[in-house]
């Protein structure tokens, strides 16, 4: 009976401490403004998820349909300003090779989102409204007056009909290319995925990097030697962009990149990219071989990069981290600026 009596006071003296050490939390402190901080009486949780299930609802995408969307619209946009400045200094085979190039891709482009849509007319009933704050309205639109343009060009290159009309459609295409190859990236960085939402910052440089260096190599593999030098060139331009807006992007992002550092693909797009630069400028100059397989691996960078980028989005979305820790983080900015303000 003691015993129960000695455990009941010390429980009680306990019970009185800890109040009075949250009433001394409380209390204002000077400067404050009489705002009570209040000390935290059990462990901050370590979320994860509920029943193990992710945070976010992953996204019905599939890789075939929007990363080829993603790589093909790219390399559509950049190849067509390639080839308008190859018209305009006079590189004809390097136009031309870039034209139906461009036309070619944006046509698989087209293929790749109306299969992911299940309907062709989901995608016509977009152009119902256009609105300019949704990446997805706007992205439509583009890629309706850049179809039209591209095949107007490419069918006029190749017949001899109508040039002047094709030298308007070429430059027209040309000035819509960087829209319709970094559009995209926006698109999505619009969503919920953690890494790509995040990454709204970089995003955009990294896919036009990706898109002409696509386009450069596309016009190594397709155009003689004694055109390729704004391929060559941009070849190099791209891969650099690439390669400097990504490891920006993983260094800002933090614990939120590891899905981006973890990724083979993306590890093997780059390598890829700076090879096939390095390799058409050097060596490209004087040897067709060499400029083919330049161009080929160019190419194929860029494709490793877009399914890379997809990929490393999906794992992020998957996993409950991906998507707290920012918020958290976020969430404690604003407490710090709300304290100092």
């Amino acid at each position: 009976m003691s015993q129960t009596v000695d455990q009941a006071a010390s429980q009680t003296d306990v019970r009185m401490d800890g109040a009075a050490g949250l009433r001394g939390e409380r209390e204002a402190t000077p400067g404050s403004a009489g705002r009570r901080r209040e000390r935290l009486m059990v462990p901050k949780a370590d979320f994860d998820s509920y029943y193990g299930r992710p945070v976010l609802n992953e996204p019905t995408w599939e890789a075939p349909d929007i990363a080829g969307y993603l790589f093909l619209g790219g390399l559509a946009g950049a190849s067509s300003t390639l080839a308008a400045a190859a018209e305009l200094t006079g590189r004809p085979r390097l136009a031309r090779a870039s034209k139906v190039g461009a036309l070619c891709a944006i046509g698989g482009s087209f293929y790749c989102l109306i299969h992911d849509l299940g309907r062709p007319e989901r995608f016509l009933n977009m152009l119902r409204v256009f609105k300019v704050t949704s990446p997805m309205s706007v992205g439509t639109w583009v890629l309706t007056g850049f179809g039209p343009a591209a095949g107007c060009a490419a069918a006029s290159d190749v017949s001899g009909l109508y040039p002047g009309l094709g030298r308007a459609a070429t430059l027209a295409a040309g000035a819509i290319g960087p829209a319709v190859a970094t559009y995209t990236a926006a698109l999505i960085c619009d969503t919920a995925v953690p890494a790509w939402h995040e990454g709204y910052r970089e995003m955009p440089f990294l896919f036009a990097g990706s898109a002409v260096a696509s386009a450069g190599g596309l016009g190594l593999l397709a155009a003689p030697l004694s055109d390729a030098a704004p391929a060559r060139r941009a070849a190099v331009l791209g891969a650099a962009v690439e390669c400097a807006a990504a490891a920006r992007m993983e260094r800002r992002l933090g614990a939120l990149a590891e899905p981006l550092k973890r990724s083979g693909l993306l590890r093997l797009g780059e390598a890829l990219s700076v090879a096939g630069a390095v390799a058409g400028f050097t060596l490209g100059r004087r040897s067709r071989i060499a400029a083919v397989a330049a161009g080929a691996a160019l190419l194929a960078g860029s494709a490793c990069t877009r399914f890379g980028i997809f990929k490393a989005g999906m794992e992020s979305a998957n996993d409950p981290k991906y998507t707290v820790q920012p918020q958290r983080r976020r969430l404690a900015q604003r407490r710090a600026e709300r304290d100092l303000g």
